[in-house]
C-alpha cells in the first residue's frame, strides 16, 4: 500500500511540475527549486484537503444519521455530529499533511502534539470564525449567494490554511 501511495504522489508531482514549468516557460520565467517544492506542497495540501472535505461530510452525514436512530442528541443532533466530523476530519489532514505535505528531512525534529494542536487552532481559525465572517461578508453585505459563497470562501481560506500550517503548525524545529 505504501509503494501505491508513493507512486500516486511521485505521479502527480511530475504532471504538477511539467505543467508549472510550462506555465512559467511561456511568461518567460525559470522556476526555482524552491517554487517548485512549495508549489508541489500546495497541490499536495489541497488533494489532502479534498479527501478531508469529503471524509468530513461523510462522518457528518453517517454520524447524524446514527445520532437520529438511536435518538442521541436529539435536539442538537447535527451540531454534535458536526465537532465529531470536525474533530475526525482535522486528524485525518495533520496525519497526511504530516506524512505527505510537510516532510521532515533528515536530523529535522517536530513535536507532533504540538503540531497537532496548532493544526486545530489554525483549521478553527480558517474554518470555523474566518469562514463565518467571510460568509456573512459575501451573503448579507455583497448579496452573493449563500451557494456560491463558501466556494468563494475556499479561494481565501485554502492558501491561507496552507500558510498558516506551513510556517506555524509544521515548522520545523
Amino acid at each position: 500500500m505504501r509503494n501505491i501511495t508513493n507512486t500516486i504522489w511521485m505521479l502527480i508531482e511530475k504532471i504538477t511540475v511539467f505543467f508549472l514549468k510550462l506555465f512559467l516557460g511561456i511568461i518567460g520565467k525559470e522556476p526555482s527549486d524552491d517554487m517548485v517544492n512549495t508549489f508541489m506542497q500546495f497541490i499536495k495540501f489541497g488533494i489532502v484537503g479534498v479527501s478531508n472535505t469529503i471524509l468530513s461530510y461523510v462522518i457528518y452525514v453517517v454520524s447524524l444519521l446514527q445520532f437520529r436512530s438511536l435518538q442521541i442528541f436529539t435536539t442538537a443532533d447535527y451540531f454534535a455530529a458536526n465537532i465529531l466530523a470536525f474533530v475526525l476530519s482535522v486528524l485525518w489532514s495533520f496525519y497526511w499533511n504530516n506524512k505527505m505535505v510537510f516532510i521532515l528531512e533528515d536530523g529535522e525534529e517536530r513535536s507532533i502534539l504540538r503540531a497537532l494542536l496548532k493544526t486545530y487552532v489554525s483549521y478553527s481559525f480558517t474554518g470555523l470564525f474566518l469562514n463565518s465572517i467571510l460568509l456573512v461578508l459575501w451573503v448579507n453585505v455583497l448579496h452573493v449567494s449563500e451557494f456560491i459563497a463558501p466556494v468563494i470562501n475556499l479561494i481565501v481560506s485554502v492558501p491561507l490554511n496552507f500558510i498558516i500550517n506551513k510556517f506555524w503548525a509544521f515548522r520545523k524545529q
